[in-house]
């Protein structure tokens, strides 16, 4: 599928180019991603297991490569990311049923309008 060390190498690459281009954008990233961690309300296994599930419902590979290492860095198993990416799928097909509920509200709209 994808050689994810490999595509995780050139993203911090590619990364490391644009924050010499706009080092405020990286900085404030950089921010938002170590403000979680300073609370000590989740352990940081349970914020990459939550990033995992995450990454798979915004279709980031680049998220799927560095927050997989994380996770396994802080000891997440096999299960335990299959658990949670099982959150992430059944979010996404909860979506697309709500999603699909408000193309039928907009379809009545549409046949009968005010």
């Amino acid at each position: 599928m994808l050689d994810w060390l490999q595509y995780r190498k050139e993203l911090g690459t590619r990364i490391g180019e644009l924050g010499k281009l706009t080092p405020d954008t990286l900085a404030g990233y950089q921010t938002l991603s170590k403000a979680g961690s300073k609370t000590g309300h989740l352990d940081a296994k349970t914020r990459e297991l939550i990033a995992l599930a995450v990454s798979v419902t915004n279709r980031c590979d680049g998220c799927i490569t560095v927050h997989t290492g994380e996770a396994l860095k802080h000891g997440a198993t096999r299960e335990e990311v299959a658990e949670a990416l099982g959150v992430a799928v059944a979010l996404n097909a909860g979506a697309a049923m709500v999603y699909s509920a408000r193309v039928m509200d907009a379809m009545n709209a549409h046949a009968n309008p005010a």
